[in-house]
């Protein structure tokens, strides 16, 4: 009788040391899922951020004249579009 008594006692504690990592894991879950959310917030900022200077770079880039440096050259000319292989030339080459 005293050996069962014993091992309820065993396996109250064990139950109790469970309940408490269970409590423990649920509360570093909850910490976990709340700082993915933040990053992801973050990154979504971050992602809109570079959009607009993407396409600040891009209104910019359009709106800058390229001088030739060609020898004796004048010309002030944009750039052409990328041609296949990506570069880019000026008219006159």
């Amino acid at each position: 009788m005293e050996a069962i008594k014993k091992k309820m006692q065993m396996l109250k504690l064990d139950k109790e040391n469970a309940l408490d990592r269970a409590e423990q894991a649920e509360a570093e879950q909850k910490q976990a899922e709340e700082r993915s959310k933040q990053l992801e917030d973050e990154l979504a900022a971050m992602q809109k951020k570079l959009k607009g200077t993407e396409d600040e770079l891009d209104k910019y880039s359009e709106a800058v004249p390229v001088l030739c440096i060609c020898p004796g050259c004048v010309l002030t000319q944009r750039w052409s579009e990328p041609q296949g292989d990506g570069s880019a030339v000026l008219p006159h080459e």
